[in-house]
């Protein structure tokens, strides 16, 4: 194995942001794996000892796959090793190291495009996510076997896309690999979220479940949004506190239908609608642990990419033509 400390599948509650979050404050939803790498972004392997495993989750459109694997910390930083990682990011940065690693591991996923600088398109979002959002994660043990069945099992099925917003989204990816490691551990709520599987409900179950299993060892932990003059995302809501607390949904579903409005009340209140992540829980720093959860470990410091990233910081104020077109987007 990787490591000789604990296997795990997390569940990363992603933040929304930018214009979309703002529209649909629900979020992201992925999944970490300590222990399973990618050998391609379609395609999965056992990890090799020194490497800190994969994150997998569903797109919109992206290559016209269903899912894709993308290493731990390009996922979060756009970056091959943690010691590229930089202390501060404006867009233009983000978007040069989002860019330079596209065209370094993912040229076959999405190609240059000969009428754009930086093809368009939603491949942002497998790469560089801690600079546009907080994740929350929420850590559960898992065993040889398991990942080795899921392996085999997603290597070998048909990988091809049907997104649906509400009912084939990435939280609905999220609960099924979940519970493929641990059946019902993450259920629907046909109250609070009207059955649709929402990334925040999907934590809230999984925490659930956890606590009704002492027995299964789990940790939370949170990834901070990387410092800069990059808007900060925004908490995460469920379906009903959405509509509540939304000011173009509620107004006017109470001028048409007050008592709506007190049931969606009632039902936010009293149907099991309410959860919170944590903000003081465990923060991981990927430049001092190799993995978050409950495989965290201390490793050395690292002394710094200054060099790596000579050729891509800028002034944080300036403008640049890569930064707008990064601002373009952001999409969720």
């Amino acid at each position: 194995s990787a490591r000789a400390e604990a296997r795990e599948a997390a569940l990363l509650l992603e933040e929304p942001f930018g214009r979309f979050g703002a529209m649909t404050p629900t979020g992201h939803a992925a999944v970490y794996l300590s222990d399973v790498c990618a050998q391609s972004p379609t395609k999965l392997r056992a990890c090799m000892p020194g490497e800190n495993g994969v994150v997998l989750s569903r797109y919109h459109h992206v290559g016209g796959y269903d899912w894709l694997a993308i290493p731990l910390i390009p996922y979060l930083y756009a970056v091959d090793d943690a010691s590229q990682i930089p202390s501060r990011a404006d867009l233009g940065l983000e978007t040069r190291l989002r860019n330079r690693y596209r065209r370094e591991h993912l040229m076959d996923l999405v190609p240059d495009d000969p009428n754009e600088e930086i093809p368009r398109g939603e491949w942002i979002q497998l790469i560089g996510s801690a600079y546009d959002r907080r994740i929350f994660g929420y850590a559960i043990e898992t065993s040889e076997e398991q990942d080795q069945a899921l392996i085999s099992d997603f290597n070998e099925r048909r990988n091809k896309a049907h997104f649906n917003f509400f009912f084939n989204n990435c939280a609905n990816f999220t609960a099924n690999v979940m519970n493929y490691y641990y059946p019902h551990s993450i259920r629907r709520n046909f109250i609070a979220d009207a059955g649709l599987m929402t990334p925040k409900h999907a934590a809230k179950s999984l925490v659930r479940f956890e606590k009704k299993h002492p027995e299964i060892e789990n940790a939370s932990f949170m990834i901070e949004q990387v410092p800069g003059i990059i808007p900060r995302s925004t908490p995460v809501d469920g379906l009903a506190e959405a509509l509540l607390k939304s000011k173009k949904y509620v107004l006017p579903i109470t001028l048409a239908q007050p008592f709506a409005t007190v049931g969606l009340a009632v039902v936010y209140f009293g149907g099991g609608g309410r959860f919170h992540p944590d903000p003081h829980v465990t923060i991981f720093d990927a430049t001092r642990q190799a993995v978050p959860g409950i495989s965290s470990e201390p490793k050395p410091a690292s002394p710094g990419a200054a060099s790596t990233l000579a050729g891509f910081a800028g002034d944080e104020s300036s403008g640049t033509e890569l930064g707008t077109h990064s601002a373009s987007l952001r999409a969720q």
